[in-house]
């Protein structure tokens, strides 16, 4: 049996950033529907962050990461899809991809185009796959069409500055909030119609402006707690809220008469991970998500790189704002 030593990020408790510490284990070989591969580079996103912390719980001691790129190094018995050499990348369960080497389900691991970097491969899947299951399956009564309105929170972060571009090639009017001016350059620089500084602006009345009182048909919201409730007074009747994060907290709890009372409202809280659970699933929307990236419509900005050695910081960094794009540990 192979045993090869792989640097490891690993909390042993909840905590802040101080609780990141590299560690060396031994990597065997892969078992039944399972792969080794060796990384590139790996990607941070914020759900690290809530692991971390335990806002998230899971066993601990606990290794971080979920996604990342690089080249598979053995295949487990049933394995069909990826061989020795495959350059790949993945978002994936459970969590343990800031490491040189791992064993891990090969099932949503895919294959990355030649024209793809390995940085790119890394910084792009969870947060584009999020972007392509909001913008393609997270969708309103009647769906969305081109001209459409939609609100983006966050829209300088990793998630928003790629749904900027896509919303954009696919016609709809993006609006996108932030906490700066300069971040909200950003937005519009990456092809958001409109942007909202919501620490100098209500967003709710910015949105009815520029809806001319119509509302919107969806908000994608990653924010949570500081801002979900207002998102839901930016909807027409039948409106769908997505919250799919809590940068500033968990939504609390409220009660299901508001929904009626602001017009039979939809809400619902997906996660990435429900829709690329099967091997069919994770390849149509990585082949989606490559597809956007090849044809330029879709540019991935990787505004921040931190060797391994520095995850300490780079987390400090995400949670205090201080980053825009996406960001990318290095090996």
């Amino acid at each position: 049996m192979t045993q090869i030593s792989s640097r490891v990020v690993r909390i042993d408790q909840n905590g802040g950033p101080e609780q990141l510490k590299i560690v060396n284990v031994m990597v065997g070989d892969p078992g039944p529907g399972e792969i080794r591969i060796r990384h590139k580079a790996c990607g941070l996103n914020y759900i690290d962050t809530y692991q971390r912390s335990g806002l998230y719980k899971l066993p601990l001691p606990l290794s971080l990461g979920m996604e990342a790129s690089g080249v598979v190094e053995a295949v487990g018995d049933g394995v069909t899809h990826l061989k020795v050499g495959d350059r790949a990348a993945y978002a994936s369960q459970p969590p343990g991809a800031y490491c040189e080497v791992r064993v891990m389900p090969a099932k949503t691991v895919c294959k990355l185009p030649d024209d793809i970097s390995f940085e790119t491969g890394a910084a792009m899947m969870l947060k584009g796959l999020t972007v392509q299951y909001l913008l393609r399956r997270t969708l309103p009564v009647g769906g969305l069409q081109a001209g459409d309105h939609i609100l983006f929170h966050a829209a300088a972060g990793g998630v928003g500055l790629i749904a900027c571009q896509w919303a954009a090639a696919l016609g709809l009017q993006l609006i996108g909030t932030a906490g700066s001016d300069a971040k909200c350059a950003l937005a519009k620089a990456n092809g958001a119609a409109h942007v909202i500084n919501y620490a100098k602006e209500d967003f709710v009345a910015r949105v009815k402006e520029i809806t001319g009182g119509k509302g919107l048909k969806v908000v994608y919201d990653s924010v949570g707690k500081d801002t979900f409730m207002k998102s839901l007074d930016c909807l027409r009747p039948f409106g769908l809220a997505v919250n799919f994060g809590n940068a500033s907290g968990k939504v609390e709890p409220f009660d299901l008469n508001i929904l009626a009372a602001k017009g039979s409202l939809y809400t619902t809280r997906p996660t990435v991970f429900s829709h690329n659970s099967s091997r069919e699933s994770a390849q149509e929307m990585a082949d989606d998500l490559f597809g956007m990236v090849s044809s330029g419509k879709v540019k991935i900005p990787i505004d921040q790189t931190y060797p391994l050695d520095q995850v300490a910081q780079a987390h400090i960094d995400l949670e205090s704002r201080k980053t825009t794009g996406c960001t990318v540990l290095t090996l």
